[in-house]
């Protein structure tokens, strides 16, 4: 089997390596269409209570449909390709954005709040000097788990033909070739690992720059 891995990468690493970029361009704007969805969403749905549930039951209903049921909806409409993919995974990646993202400043201490507000900050920089700092190791939780699902999920991608690391494990699967399985399988499992790595690295020396301010 390491001989077989062996094999493929010393014919075929140029073409592994496109399909990880594939794999990265799909995740990549499926998280920043959702960031850009779920962020603000998020940031209105906490001010009121009835908004924070009501916000946060959908995105619970929604994190319980399967991406790929959402993908398989999405062709009829939206065709085959990086399209429906992108949708389907921008689908994924919105409900743990939203609700941590709610969480984050629902969770804001009031006394703090009042003691800013009594300075006389303003609302701009309010957000940026106080609110945002504190929801920050909240609301960039919800953006890690999101990663983390969308890269994992993005490999059925290749089931519509968007490409990407899914490919490798989707014609393993119909030429019962074990080495792509195994080459796809860890190639998507270790991009998941590296991706949430490089995130736990941000959140740290943005906690670090908190801590440091």
């Amino acid at each position: 089997m390491i001989e077989q891995i062996a094999t493929y990468f010393a014919n075929n690493g140029g073409q592994w390596l496109e399909m990880l970029g594939q794999h990265l361009a799909i995740s990549g704007i499926s998280l920043a269409i959702a960031a850009v969805i779920a962020l603000p969403l998020g940031a209105l749905c906490a001010r009121t209570a009835f908004a924070e549930r009501l916000a946060t039951g959908a995105a619970s209903v929604l994190r319980v449909v399967p991406s790929l049921a959402v993908l398989i909806l999405c062709v009829p409409y939206l065709g085959v390709g990086a399209l429906p993919a992108i949708v389907a995974l921008s689908a994924l990646a919105v409900p743990p954005m939203l609700i941590n993202t709610v969480a984050a400043l629902r969770g804001l201490p009031a006394d703090v709040l009042e003691a800013a507000t009594a300075m006389g900050m303003g609302r701009a920089r309010l957000w940026l000097t106080i609110k945002l700092p504190l929801a920050f190791p909240v609301a960039f939780a919800g953006i890690r788990t999101a990663a983390s699902e969308v890269v994992a999920s993005a490999s059925l991608a290749a089931y519509i033909g968007a490409g990407g690391l899914g490919v490798l494990i989707y014609t393993g699967i119909g030429a019962m070739r074990f080495d792509l399985l195994w080459i796809g399988g860890l190639s998507v499992a270790a991009l998941s690992l590296v991706v949430n790595r490089l995130l736990a690295l941000v959140d740290a020396r943005a906690r670090r720059w908190q801590r440091a301010a």
